[in-house]
């Protein structure tokens, strides 16, 4: 299972690949370049023994993720089309709000605030669970009411921590939030581990290494599993809540 396909995806196709053949769903939080832009260097695309479906529920009419796909693999923007692709592939629409499972995976879904859409996911299996929240744009009046509900009580949610508190003011109606606005949801929601997350590219080691200690006072201590109450993710981190 995998969520969105940013440029990270790439080095994990990579790796991957090795294990042929692959049974794989990638679920799409929405379609916006950020998280499309490695989709087409996913090696196990390539390979005709491969499975893979793709899953979106943010598309409304007349775009479906096949046609979006389709668009960002012909010219003048990408040399080879969608028939490049080896492994055997299916698009997969669903409302927002679905829940479906994935072996004896349990995946709920729920509407976020960005612009033309965007889909969180609650992933459940053998008692633990894991919320992707990005990309979502909080709301004025108050905590958003639908992501504490899909998030309540999860061991570990990973949220749209873009911007901070001061700058949010500047970026209004760009559809993301702050870290701040992540821990009062996190713990609203009851939620194990935040992972603060969908950094803003202009803030440097130095700025991300002031927001986890500012995040770590304001959560500080571990869950029982042993991780922070509050995380900054970066390239490469592994977590087993």
């Amino acid at each position: 299972m995998i969520f969105d396909a940013g440029t990270g995806i790439r080095a994990l196709g990579l790796e991957l690949a090795r294990q042929a053949p692959l049974d794989i769903d990638i679920y799409f939080t929405h379609t916006h370049l950020d998280h499309l832009a490695g989709l087409t260097f996913f090696a196990p695309l390539f390979d005709k023994r491969n499975a893979i479906r793709m899953w979106a529920g943010h598309l409304e009419g007349p775009h479906t993720l096949k046609t979006v796909v389709k668009a960002l693999m012909q010219a003048p923007l990408y040399p080879v089309s969608l028939e490049a692709f080896q492994a055997s592939i299916t698009f997969q629409e669903f409302d927002c709000g679905t829940v479906m499972s994935c072996g004896d995976v349990t995946i709920r879904t729920g509407m976020l605030n960005h612009p033309n859409g965007a889909t969180g996911y609650r992933v459940d299996h053998k008692g633990k669970s894991i919320c992707y929240i990005t990309d979502t744009e909080h709301r004025p009046d108050g905590i958003d009411a639908n992501i504490v509900e899909l998030c309540r009580g999860a061991d570990l949610m990973i949220y749209d921590s873009t911007f901070t508190d001061a700058e949010y003011p500047s970026y209004r109606g760009w559809g993301h939030s702050t870290w701040q606005e992540g821990v009062r949801v996190a713990d609203a929601a009851q939620v194990g581990t935040l992972v603060i997350f969908h950094h803003d590219p202009s803030h440097d080691d130095a700025f991300m290494d002031g927001v986890a200690k500012e995040a770590a006072a304001l959560r500080p201590g571990t869950v029982a599993s042993g991780l922070p109450r509050v995380v900054v993710a970066h390239e490469g981190l592994i977590l087993t809540p």
